[in-house]
């Protein structure tokens, strides 16, 4: 652990850099290709719940009674058609689609025939599917709202191409959760949108947090001749590196805790509507927010014209840095002749300090 935190405060320092920003055509070709499968599972199709499109939900209240037997009864009523069964804390819960063509009357009268449970002890709610359709239209608008004022907070706050990067690292965690729903088969609900607008948060935050360490960075970065600004960006995404892994590893072990040991281990299916979408997203918002939102802010701010004269001049001081170390005497160096320079843009380095000098035998100590 301490040596953890060792490299937590040499990455700050810049004793140690990962070129993220440099290697960005790399992290490009993940998201691509992990985007890519996401969208497959996606047009497979989502597999919505009765609140979204319509059904009847049927809670039966009986010792004993197991998933497999509620299920066979169930396909037994519907005509095989596939029934959500799960297994609650003292009942067994089954969801019917809509489509199934049986009131809700003589569903309850065969399954108490079948199950050996008397009326009361079957409770029914239905759900009509209007009502998971107007849920469904508040969720998108509340979506488009939250993007929309995202977009305009970063543009004020920041500039116009931080609110790019963080708007095309949003889509990038909500693409990968949508789709890892998809694949996986398991059920949206509205937890399930509550946990796409928490992730969405998550992620926000830890992009904001690289982009005000890279802004500090960059103050001033055109007075300077010695670094790029993707240099500087990749220095402020270094310095939070440490933070952003700390932060994303405590928010997944109560998540992973709810999904696999509640929704696995214990057989907690309602778990598993939120507890994946905040687990898938909570992972996809931090390499986002390292891996696609910095490296893209970057790409974006090295078009601009100021940018591109600076790399200029970066790129001049460098080739006449490495002209004068190879002209220079055997035994010197080009850093010499530019100790006293120092380093502009918020990012000074540390100065040397002098070489101790050890007195002669013959001098003074200044000790009486």
């Amino acid at each position: 652990m301490s040596r953890f935190s060792n490299l937590g405060h040499r990455l700050y320092q810049g004793e140690v850099s990962f070129d993220f920003v440099g290697r960005r055509k790399v992290w490009y070709s993940i998201s691509g290709v992990i985007v890519l499968v996401a969208a497959i599972g996606l047009a497979m199709g989502l597999h919505l719940g009765i609140e979204f499109k319509g059904g009847s939900v049927y809670t039966v209240t009986k010792p004993g009674l197991t998933v497999t037997q509620a299920e066979d009864v169930a396909s037994k009523i519907t005509g095989n058609t596939n029934s959500l069964v799960q297994s609650t804390d003292k009942a067994i819960k089954i969801q019917v689609s809509s489509d199934v063509k049986v009131d809700s009357v003589t569903f309850i009268k065969e399954l108490s025939t079948d199950l050996g449970v008397t009326s009361d002890k079957i409770n029914a709610q239905v759900v009509g599917p209007s009502w998971g359709h107007e849920i469904s239209q508040k969720a998108l608008t509340g979506l488009i709202i939250f993007m929309v004022l995202v977009t305009i907070y970063l543009a004020i706050a920041f500039e116009w191409r931080m609110a790019v990067a963080a708007l095309v690292a949003l889509i990038h965690d909500l693409l990968i959760t949508i789709g890892v729903y998809a694949l996986v088969g398991f059920e949206v609900t509205p937890g399930t949108v509550i946990g796409f607008l928490t992730i969405l948060g998550y992620s926000l935050y830890d992009t904001v947090v690289v982009f005000d360490t890279v802004k500090e960075n960059a103050k001033g970065i055109t007075k300077q001749n010695r670094i790029t600004f993707s240099e500087a960006a990749n220095a402020g995404l270094n310095q939070t590196l440490v933070r952003s892994i700390n932060t994303t590893v405590v928010a997944l072990l109560p998540v992973a805790a709810l999904l696999f040991i509640g929704g696995g281990l214990l057989g907690a299916g309602t778990l598993n509507d939120i507890s994946l979408a905040l687990f898938i997203g909570l992972a996809a918002g931090a390499y986002s927010s390292i891996c696609v939102a910095t490296p893209l802010y970057a790409q974006l701010k090295e078009t601009s014209p100021e940018m591109r004269a600076l790399a200029k001049k970066v790129a001049q001081r460098r080739a006449a840095d490495a002209k004068a170390a190879a002209e220079a005497p055997e035994g010197t160096s080009a850093e010499d002749d530019t100790e006293g320079d120092e380093v502009e843009a918020g990012m000074v380095g540390q100065r040397k300090q002098p070489v101790s000098r050890s007195r002669s035998k013959g001098r003074p100590s200044g000790k009486h």
